[in-house]
């Protein structure tokens, strides 16, 4: 039980994970703070319409909530005039809905609503389906709860956690660092014990786990480089610093994936490594993942003894059959 609640906890604590987590809490916030302006304050009739467009408005970075929020207004705006267009013209009844909907469906194919282009269709079903008004008073209703859900979400997003993601892109990253160090430094033991076809597989599941961090470490990168634009709380950044480093990192992911997977070869043909290699390797290995794993670490300094063990065991009397793998 403990051990659940430390890896909730672990979870809990890693930064895309926490970055969604803002997210949600935003979003929620914004659609309860509409519905109340909307339906208690103003008592608008079709309240739902604010708390609705306050969800689709807000997004990761003040700059998305306005580009991708201003798509979201354009498409809920439609869908609200096309649906009393319609039963202006048609009255309340089933084909009015149908026709309705396929001319939202339509215009969600078009130009600047193909992103948000379901929303017109979602929207003209819940205002034909929820509503008994049809003059232009309903109208005036339904776009102003519109407008409301717009201008609480960018409050919101502003106010609330304004997201510049720098921190928790640092910290995805000093985590995937961390990550690939360890799983260096497990390699190094298992093979000092001699690795087996599992361990030795589930060491590239791990490299694919990495890789997964690293896209969600991508996304928070970009995010800290767009959440400065039209961002009140904009300071001086380094995403272009980050950027360079998760190149690298996904460089140093694969080279571990195309390691492991060639120890797993070796150990499927029970191959037995030089007792002098496989000590020296080893322990090379480990002291890698330590640095590795270690912000301030000086990886770069072990060139000197990779290539130092090179030029010795190149006058060994090593069987020729496994430089391959050791040059590899």
């Amino acid at each position: 039980m403990a051990s659940r609640a430390h890896d909730l906890g672990a979870w809990l604590r890693r930064p895309d994970v926490t970055s969604d987590l803002v997210q949600v809490l935003k979003s929620v916030i914004a659609a309860v703070a509409a519905w109340v302006l909307a339906d208690r304050v103003l008592g608008l009739e079709q309240a739902f319409l604010a708390p609705w467009t306050a969800l689709l408005t807000v997004h990761a970075t003040v700059y998305r909530t306005v580009s991708r929020g201003a798509q979201a207004v354009l498409a809920t705006t439609a869908g609200v005039t096309l649906a009393f267009v319609a039963v202006l013209l048609g009255g309340r009844g089933v084909l009015t809905l149908g026709l309705a909907l396929l001319v939202a469906m339509l215009l969600a194919r078009v130009g600047v609503l193909r992103d948000e282009g379901v929303t017109v269709a979602t929207t003209v079903l819940f205002v034909i389906t929820t509503s008994s008004s049809t003059g232009p008073g309903s109208l005036l209703d339904r776009l102003g709860a519109t407008a409301i859900g717009v201008v609480v979400a960018l409050v919101v997003n502003v106010v609330v956690a304004a997201p510049l993601r720098d921190a928790s892109a640092r910290r995805q990253i000093a985590e995937i660092d961390r990550g690939l160090g360890e799983l260096l430094s497990d390699m190094a033991d298992g093979v000092r014990a001699g690795a087996d076809e599992e361990r030795t597989g589930d060491w590239v599941e791990r490299t694919r786990t990495l890789d997964g961090r690293l896209e969600s470490a991508w996304r928070l990168v970009y995010e800290a480089r767009e959440s400065r634009w039209g961002n009140p709380r904009r300071r001086g950044g380094d995403a272009e610093e980050l950027s360079r480093v998760l190149g690298r990192l996904e460089e140093g992911i694969a080279q571990v994936r195309g390691m492991a997977r060639l120890i797993y070869q070796s150990a499927v043909q029970a191959e037995d490594w030089d007792a002098v290699f496989r000590t020296t390797w080893s322990d090379l290995l480990e002291e890698l993942g330590r640095r590795v794993a270690d912000p301030q670490g000086d990886v770069i300094a072990l060139h000197e003894d990779v290539d130092d063990l090179a030029s010795r065991l190149s006058s060994a009397d090593l069987p020729d059959q496994r430089w391959p793998l050791y040059g590899a």
